[in-house]
């Protein structure tokens, strides 16, 4: 290609434009945030669902197995029981309501609080496995149900600044589809990674050699590979409404091609991200200032949305741009030899 078709490639998409351009969004429509802040006051002061009972009985029979008496094993087990036994104590499972790839952020999701301010939580408690895995499916189809509803309205505040109730409303089941078979996509793929990765971390682990350390990192850092051209896979759903398979490809594109400038993107939604989420969980889950960090939470996390949709439609459009341009350098050239 010639300098004076290198001196016409577009520029790509600002960064630091995208992420101004998502705070302001928000800031427009600060309705978006009521989404989770909702959701976080439910997880908070709402019931738990929880699975102590479960887990205790579970851990008593592992206890009760033959040939585990010694006194290496039986302490390793009391270990594990008591670490069992801690996070079922914080465990509630409406925290599957915050559903993944799709769904709406919540900052008690992760903190998985014991106590509210002037009340004491209710705990209902999953009596069987099979209610735990039905419960689980539930409240996972609803989270992602409820955030294709949340990405609509983040994605016509982002990207058309101002948000059409009707016309959400109208997408919102079609959209909600799309999500479903999102994640079942993405579920088949991690578990496709996983398996043949989990089975040789194991064998490794049970040789004793120090590799199986070494092999976790290989594991993470290849599931990472695979994964990270999907981190768009969702976008094209509701930016354009295009259909799962299409929407999966375009943004696996759009993350190919814009690779180094995207990477820093989600790098600098990590950072903010998770620096903020520090500071939010700074008071105590019983005292009323954790409200400042559900608020703070619930704006920073959507505006950082918005800047993504944001950033991806300009990322699609400088992509088209360049591909077009490519094919009509490529033309001239081919009507050049012809000539």
């Amino acid at each position: 290609m010639s300098t004076t078709d290198n001196q016409a490639l577009p520029t790509q998409p600002s960064l630091m434009t995208s992420l101004m351009a998502g705070f302001d969004a928000v800031t427009n429509h600060l309705e978006l945030i009521l989404f989770p802040i909702i959701l976080d006051l439910f997880l908070w002061f709402g019931p738990h669902l929880r699975l102590k009972e479960l887990v205790v009985e579970f851990t008593n029979q592992i206890g009760n197995l033959s040939g585990l008496d010694t006194p290496e094993v039986s302490n390793a087990l009391q270990l594990n029981r008591e670490l069992w036994l801690l996070v079922a104590d914080r465990l509630n499972m409406f925290s599957a309501l915050r559903a993944y790839p799709v769904g709406i952020p919540s900052l008690m999701a992760s903190r998985q609080p014991l106590e509210a301010p002037l009340v004491q939580p209710v705990g209902w408690e999953v009596s069987s496995v099979e209610g735990a895995a039905v419960w689980w499916f539930i409240l996972s189809v609803m989270g992602l149900v409820v955030g294709a509803l949340f990405f609509v309205l983040v994605a016509q505040a982002s990207l058309h600044g101002k948000i059409h109730w009707q016309i959400a409303i109208g997408q919102w089941p079609r959209s909600s589809l799309q999500v479903i078979l999102l994640t079942l996509f993405i579920g088949i793929l991690m578990l496709a990674i996983s398996i043949p990765g989990s089975c040789l971390i194991t064998a490794l682990t049970l040789t004793g050699l120090p590799v199986s350390q070494i092999s976790l990192l290989l594991f993470g850092a290849v599931a990472l590979w695979v994964l990270f051209p999907f981190l768009f896979s969702a976008h094209g759903i509701f930016t354009y409404q295009h259909k799962m398979w299409t929407s999966v490809r375009q943004g696996a594109r759009v993350v190919r091609m814009t690779l180094p400038k995207t990477s820093l993107l989600f790098l600098s939604i990590v950072v903010i991200s998770e620096g903020l989420d520090t500071l939010w969980r700074v008071p105590a889950e019983n005292s009323w200032m954790s409200l400042i960090g559900v608020t703070g939470h619930a704006f920073v996390s959507t505006s950082l949305l918005a800047a993504s949709f944001i950033y991806y439609r300009d990322a699609t459009r400088w992509v088209q741009r360049l591909i077009q341009q490519s094919l009509m350098v490529e033309s001239k050239k081919l009507r050049e030899r012809i000539t």
